[in-house]
């Protein structure tokens, strides 16, 4: 940079050619906009672990207000998994066609709507329906904040970016049990009349669980749509600006202003330009699942049949166990902790689950009016349940980071296999185990086979082409949540009745898995996978 004779300096001219915008990125530099993206992108991820797995602290305690049944938890925890999966498919497609903000802001204010009049609920069915709403809303947000924040981000800073935001995430869901011990075991109650409800703690934490969709949204109002998107679209100009407001918060403010004039569109193929093209001008419902069809059936075909039933099957037996068995970890130890409270100092899990449990229905009858008896009801949950959860929550934290530090000089096969055999046995000799503490230990391992679930992104990544793979990826997480569905309901029908059966499904589960994992194809190739675990497991 050159200065005339006064001493001042001159601004660099400014570039006679567009550039590309991985180029356009590089320009901008990494800075504070960066940083309130990753945040905010962070926010929105862990805010779909408080609205899915928030509700597993609630069930113990909400059984008396709600009437609920063992089987009917089985339902109501799985039911937000339910309405991630009924939407899924669709929030990705329009969030392609559409935008990805368009997508992103108002399902976070409808998912946050939703959550926050499942709180004034008063029976099963009702809770019921507004859950499922709430897991229908957020998953927008879950399966498009990864495109959106990737598309800010050249290259280079892309894994930093997405890194970052699932370390905020890592911290949003340590801080859940934090949350829920905080919330849940305070003593006070409001009576509502005209609701006909009795305002507990429970109800005010669904709402906590929902505030981080709400602030998000705000937030985004102030965020732009993703430069990328924009440009595919055609959008140069706006692009151009998006860029620019970039620099402005990244740069010094001794920097000169940026010098661009133009961005080069990326290149795309014919084909999938002219579907996605007629995708974003297509009105009727019969148009759209046309287009939603034309990218999902060639997973199902030819080659790549095999490993897409692979991979959903593995995904699948995962979610099972660690979603599914997940959403009765709080209830099962707090039904320890009660039997250990009565002086019982050996005993099964299982055993300390018959011994724990009731009738419902028959207390209401007990209780009059349509309540239970509050002598036997549970308002509170037992330290022991929120302390294990924590460390649970830690266990992944710290095992995500070992997990992507040894991967690549380890490889995938050998980490799959040991955690599916390990965490599959310590599922079956859960059965066995009378010292609670140490049964109490093996159920944690049991529900870190989650780690699983980035490996297994990771290998679905690298065995598809590049107009497949997010296709690829949603459709085997969409298996997963469906076994988070088919977990919840297996243990709310057998738990009180067959609970030893429960353990040893998911372990036996497991260990078919870890048999599974050895026909995923080039499962055997060390390949760099750092980028790829970064997608959330929960």
């Amino acid at each position: 940079m050159d200065t005339n004779p006064t001493g001042s300096k001159t601004l660099p001219p400014a570039q006679a050619r567009p550039v590309k915008l991985e180029e356009a990125f590089l320009m901008t530099k990494f800075g504070l906009y960066n940083l309130c993206l990753i945040a905010i992108s962070g926010i929105i991820l862990a805010a779909v672990l408080l609205e899915t797995l928030g509700i597993s602290y609630v069930l113990p305690v909400a059984e008396c207000d709600l009437l609920l049944t063992t089987r009917e938890k089985g339902v109501l925890s799985a039911i937000s998994f339910a309405g991630i999966i009924c939407s899924s498919h669709l929030w990705g497609f329009l969030a392609d066609t559409r935008g990805r903000r368009a997508i992103i802001l108002p399902t976070l204010f409808l998912a946050f709507a939703s959550s926050a009049l499942s709180s004034l609920t008063t029976n099963f069915w009702l809770i019921t329906v507004m859950r499922f709403l709430t897991g229908f809303f957020i998953s927008g947000p879950s399966a498009t904040i990864y495109a959106y924040l990737g598309e800010f981000h050249g290259k280079r800073n892309c894994s930093r970016a997405i890194m970052g935001a699932s370390f905020v995430f890592g911290l949003g869901s340590i801080l859940l049990p934090l949350i829920a011990w905080s919330m849940i075991n305070q003593e006070w109650d409001l009576a509502i009349p005209l609701l006909g409800i009795v305002y507990r703690p429970w109800r005010l934490f669904l709402v906590v669980c929902a505030l981080p969709s709400f602030v998000a949204a705000l937030v985004l109002l102030g965020l732009p749509e993703s430069p990328k998107y924009m440009l595919a679209r055609g959008r140069e100009q706006e692009t151009i600006a998006v860029l620019r407001s970039m620099y402005r918060w990244n740069a010094g403010r001794k920097d000169p202003p940026l010098a661009l004039t133009g961005v080069l569109q990326e290149t795309e193929a014919q084909q999938t330009k002219v579907r996605r093209e007629e995708a974003a001008s297509g009105k009727s419902m019969v148009g759209l699942l046309k287009q939603m069809w034309h990218q999902t059936a060639p997973l199902f075909m030819g080659s790549y049949l095999k490993r897409t039933a692979i991979l959903c099957v593995l995904q699948f037996g995962i979610y099972l166990t660690s979603s599914g068995m997940y959403m009765f970890f709080p209830d099962i130890l707090n039904r320890i902790a009660e039997q250990q409270g009565k002086g019982v100092e050996r005993t099964t899990v299982c055993n300390a689950v018959y011994a724990t449990r009731f009738d419902i229905q028959e207390l209401a009858g007990l209780g009059g009016n349509g309540t239970a008896r509050s002598d036997l009801c549970h308002q509170k949950l037992d330290i022991s349940a929120y302390e294990h959860s924590f460390v649970l929550e830690a266990i992944y934290a710290l095992g995500f980071a070992v997990i992507g530090l040894i991967i690549n000089a380890v490889g995938r096969l050998p980490i799959l296999v040991f955690i599916f055999a390990l965490c599959g046995t310590c599922g079956v000799l859960i059965v066995f185990i009378d010292l609670p503490l140490l049964a109490i230990w093996f159920y944690l391992i049991l529900l870190t086979c989650g780690f699983c679930i980035s490996v297994v992104n990771a290998c679905t990544i690298d065995l598809y082409p590049t107009n497949l793979r997010a296709m690829a990826v949603c459709i085997s997480l969409m298996f997963g949540r469906l076994g988070s569905i088919v977990g919840s309901n297996l243990v709310g029908f057998l738990l009180d009745t067959h609970c030893e059966l429960t353990f040893w499904i998911s372990g036996l589960l497991l260990v078919g898995c870890g048999v599974l994992s050895f026909f995923i194809p080039n499962i055997y190739k060390r390949n760099v996978v750092e980028d790829r675990l970064s997608v959330s497991s929960r």
